[in-house]
């Protein structure tokens, strides 16, 4: 794919973020690889974990049960894959803390359904997003292999945050709620502040989704 290909697949990414990624951030991921390494391994495996859970907590909504194992089968993948890197860099795996970033999303989830299961689709899309603008980003600083890795995720990520956005809306629109479309696009643009101020605000502890390194700010 060329850079102009590449740049078109992440128009419409970059325009669902409320922000792109700091340099200040990109300085601190390019100075500590291999905890970005390991992080990625770990947001990889949680993905997959929580597209597993979805599926067994609402296993009465058919479209999702088939867009969510393909997920779990591609997050498993990729996990996969990032662990054949770090075994082939000499990284071994080392237990790694959570940052901030899913927990203060979460926080935004409603309590009653069908709200509750839309909101969760809607921080997955945010968080799928992200993930894709970061390798984007990351891309054309890291090695050569390493970049051509994150180039190649980047049409599955970004494949990823469409299916939540479109699943929350068929959530919405089989729920029967008064206007589904209104309610998605509130949340979406309440879950983007959140989401903004994340990445943009101040971060003690570096992963791949945090924010402003501490001692950059």
């Amino acid at each position: 794919m060329s850079l102009t290909n590449y740049y078109d697949l992440m128009k419409p990414v970059i325009g669902f973020l409320g922000c792109e990624t700091p340099k200040v951030w990109l300085d601190e991921a390019l100075n500590n690889l291999e905890l970005l390494m390991q992080d990625h391994a770990n947001c990889e495996k949680k993905a997959a974990g929580t597209a597993m859970n979805l599926m067994f907590r609402y296993s009465f909504f058919t479209d999702l049960q088939v867009k969510l194992a393909q997920l779990v089968r591609e997050e498993m993948l990729h996990y996969e894959q990032v662990l054949e890197f770090m075994s082939k860099r000499g990284q071994e795996w080392k237990a790694l803390s959570a940052g901030r970033y899913a927990g203060i999303l979460r926080k935004e989830i409603r309590t009653y359904e069908p709200e509750a299961l839309i909101d969760i689709l809607i921080i997955g899309a945010f968080v799928e997003a992200r993930s894709c603008e970061r390798f984007y980003a990351l891309a054309p600083f890291v090695d050569e292999e390493l970049g051509r890795y994150y180039r190649y995720l980047l049409k599955s990520e970004s494949r990823h945050y469409e299916d939540y956005l479109a699943l929350a809306l068929d959530v919405a629109k089989t729920s029967k709620m008064k206007d589904p479309e209104e309610d998605i696009q509130g949340r979406i643009e309440h879950i983007r502040e959140v989401e903004k101020n994340l990445i943009l605000s101040e971060d003690d502890t570096f992963r791949f989704h945090s924010g402003v390194p501490s001692q950059a700010a």
